[in-house]
């Protein structure tokens, strides 16, 4: 069963509704997922997705915060939640599709500005998330299993465009990319992204303080797609659409697209 599937943080459903349904209309991917929806799940705008085809929906929300869900035209049902690090946020959901793939959309703490956890609780928090995250891989290792979404760390020297620079600033830090490539070690997955554009500078995020994001290209690659062994040799098809981070009112992070032949 082959198909395609988008990960997107949209920063608010329901403000960026006409986004999600212009990219659904425009790109048609098989299944989106989406974080930052800021809203309960009963007052995500589902209909609108509905209507398009999307019949399908698995989410976990909170009035004004985080929130993630998965907007699906194949058959998807829940395949729970966990809520790393206690801190009662909806930071993450699972759905399972017909032919046995788990999905699993995740919004890791952005870990606020200072890269310190003794003086910035955020930080500490981001932290403790990855390594239960790690941890429960390392317990039941995932099988058949795709994991997307806002993971808030640009892992590689060329997931952002300053390395040195950036060391210091909370999303490429060391100990943050050391924290990342243990949760990815632990379930054995591989980025899909990077398998299928294995060099050079790659983006999903630009920043709303770039009075000319497009041009200043100061971007980082937050926005991941991994899939487990036994799987990711059907990924393929890997892209970036760089030019919805230009739509009217848009979020600050572009959506990042795999297919899988499966």
């Amino acid at each position: 069963m082959p198909f395609t599937l988008a990960t997107w943080n949209i920063n608010s459903v329901r403000l960026r509704a006409d986004l999600v349904t212009q990219l659904l209309r425009e790109e048609g991917p098989d299944v989106l997922c989406l974080q930052e929806c800021k809203s309960p799940v009963d007052k995500i705008p589902f209909g609108l997705f509905k209507a398009l085809g999307y019949e399908h929906m698995v989410a976990r929300g909170q009035k004004g915060y985080n929130g993630v869900a998965i907007l699906s035209k194949l058959p998807i049902e829940d395949a729970g939640d966990r809520d790393f690090a206690r801190l009662g946020h909806a930071r993450h959901v699972a759905g399972r599709l017909e032919n046995g793939v788990t999905i699993h959309n995740f919004y890791v703490p952005a870990g606020g500005d200072k890269p310190d956890r003794e003086v910035n609780e955020k930080f500490g928090q981001k932290l403790d998330y990855l390594t239960e995250m790690r941890d429960w891989f390392r317990e039941e290792t995932p099988q058949k299993a795709i994991l997307v979404g806002d993971l808030n760390i640009a892992p590689r020297e060329d997931d952002v465009w300053n390395h040195k620079q950036l060391l210091k600033v909370v999303s490429h830090t060391p100990i943050e990319v050391e924290h990342l490539g243990e949760t990815q070690d632990a379930g054995k997955w591989v980025d899909i992204t990077r398998q299928d554009i294995p060099e050079g500078n790659l983006y999903s995020w630009w920043s709303y303080r770039s009075p000319d994001w497009d041009a200043a290209d100061k971007g980082r690659r937050l926005d991941h797609v991994w899939a487990t062994p036994d799987i990711s040799n059907a990924g393929h098809g890997s892209r970036i659409l760089r030019a919805v981070r230009g739509w009217e009112k848009p979020s600050d992070h572009a959506p990042v697209f795999a297919s899988f032949d499966l």
